[in-house]
């Protein structure tokens, strides 16, 4: 995709073995993917874990549905958010960066247009140190920009039982009431 944005983005709650909210966007062909435990924010107060997990292909980001208990990654999953964003990164000389290349370098700044997120947004990388003192896995921290679009009087995230999906406005309950096991048919 272009540098100067279209690309687009989704949030899903995903009620698995423990419950998060899936952040993707759409990167080179592919939904680049962190499970945020706690969801994204729109408190700049609030710093979100987000631990990296695998690409997904891009027809993902509209799936909502019940993931079957013997597959990967079961559980329920609404798409909580979805929208477009733009990549806002620059260069020490004040150049566009590709966002795939912000992210390799481990700091990217965006802005979100969805349905409940909007405004500036940053990924940062760390890494979690072992005991031992060796560097551990990669986690990245999901932090909203102090914009005008930032809340400061309220928690940033909603709670994901009571969330509404961006697509439908079905809940996770009403999602696995009408598609999870021992659904009524016919």
């Amino acid at each position: 995709m272009d540098i100067d944005g279209g690309q687009r983005f989704v949030v899903q709650i995903h009620d698995a073995r423990r419950m998060h909210f899936d952040f993707r966007l759409e990167v080179d062909g592919v939904l680049k993917s962190w499970a945020v435990p706690r969801g994204p924010s729109d408190n700049p107060r609030d710093k979100r874990l987000a631990v990296p997990t695998e690409d997904h292909p891009l027809e993902y980001r509209a799936f909502e549905g019940v993931i079957p208990r013997d597959a990967q990654g079961s559980g329920t999953v609404i798409v909580w958010d979805q929208g477009t964003y733009r990549p806002l990164s620059h260069d020490p000389g004040g150049a566009p960066v590709p966002f795939a290349d912000s992210l390799e370098r481990g700091h990217a700044t965006f802005w979100l247009d969805g349905a409940k997120l909007h405004g500036e947004f940053t990924l940062t990388r760390f890494r979690v140190g072992d005991e031992d003192g060796t560097q551990g896995p990669e986690a990245w921290l999901l932090i909203k920009a102090n914009d005008r679009q930032a809340v400061h009087d309220r928690p940033g995230t909603p709670d994901p039982h009571h969330a509404r999906s961006a697509r439908t406005g079905r809940t996770l309950h009403q999602v696995f009431a009408a598609e999870g096991p021992g659904r009524r048919t016919g």
